[in-house]
């Protein structure tokens, strides 16, 4: 079993371990895992618009690599979790973290490139697709089958997709659905949020050598560094907060068709925030994906 525990029973000296993280744990169990769930798709999706803004000054690999840092960095703080891991929750760790990295570092490369509803939309098909391929109900093929074509309407818009955009977000659609089950993996062999503190730090190293190959001494910008905070709680330490959370009380399949509306916010905060308008077509496309989820979800 992992040796990290948040009951602090050995916390004497250590009053951020006994007050905060207690009143954390309290309050995410006082709120139901869906409303967790869609709290932190509205985090994450206006941050990673507001993340956008910054790829002018640091570029999309330098902007995760500071989102994964400071977020590394604030959950290490909060949750002070304790190195002493067995051998299957260290490979469990650093599983976590590298898929965590990828995916951050591909849906920024793809929203660089193609709006950012397009580009959640097309990723959305990592957690639709550990709804419906977990499934053993034939009618969730339907489900399927409406999501592909809401992404085949995506391809055919008026001038087309960028192709290394749509490659970017396919996979960041593949390490998503990793990402859900390895997080779930993670949320039973760690407790409270240090197995998620651990496995930011982890991620903050594999997206490293990309955000300084990518932005250099930029990096070190006053003003990019408060905007990274910025993007790094709004992205990173909020929303993965209150999955890990609700991971922990809700089975993987059910917490990915439960996101039916990630598609949707990411197109309200482009449109809001990016002034990304989108056209009749793609509306109709995310909102064929979504209605795959909502459909997956009561078939559940």
């Amino acid at each position: 079993m992992v040796a990290v525990n948040m009951d602090g029973a050995s916390s004497r000296g250590r009053p951020l371990r006994s007050g905060v993280q207690p009143a954390l744990a309290r309050g995410f169990g006082a709120v139901p895992p869906p409303v967790l769930v869609l709290l932190g798709v509205i985090s994450l999706q206006v941050g990673a618009a507001f993340a956008k803004q910054l790829f002018a000054l640091a570029g999309a690999s330098g902007v995760v690599t500071l989102r994964l840092l400071f977020a590394a960095l604030v959950l290490v703080v909060v949750w002070r979790p304790s190195l002493r891991l067995d051998r299957t929750t260290l490979l469990v760790v650093v599983g976590y973290g590298s898929v965590l990295a990828g995916m951050n570092i591909c849906l920024y490369q793809a929203i660089d490139r193609i709006p950012l509803g397009v580009a959640v939309t097309i990723e959305f098909l990592g957690p639709l697709g550990v709804a419906v391929f977990g499934s053993k109900r034939k009618l969730d093929l339907l489900w399927a089958v409406l999501a592909g074509l809401g992404v085949l309407l995506l391809s055919r818009v008026d001038g087309g997709l960028d192709l290394v955009g749509v490659g970017f977000a396919l996979a960041a659609a593949v390490l998503w659905a990793s990402y859900i089950l390895v997080g779930a993996k993670l949320g039973s062999r760690t407790s409270g949020g240090s197995g998620l503190a651990l496995g930011m730090a982890v991620g903050a190293l594999v997206a490293l050598p990309f955000g300084i190959s990518g932005a250099g001494a930029q990096l070190l910008s006053p003003a990019v560094l408060v905007a990274g905070l910025v993007v790094a709680l709004m992205s990173s330490v909020v929303p993965y907060s209150l999955e890990l959370e609700a991971l922990r009380r809700m089975p993987p399949r059910v917490f990915g068709v439960l996101m039916s509306l990630e598609p949707a916010v990411a197109a309200l905060a482009g449109l809001l925030v990016l002034h990304e308008a989108l056209g009749v077509l793609q509306w109709v496309a995310i909102g064929c994906v979504v209605l795959a989820s909502i459909g997956a979800t009561r078939s559940t």
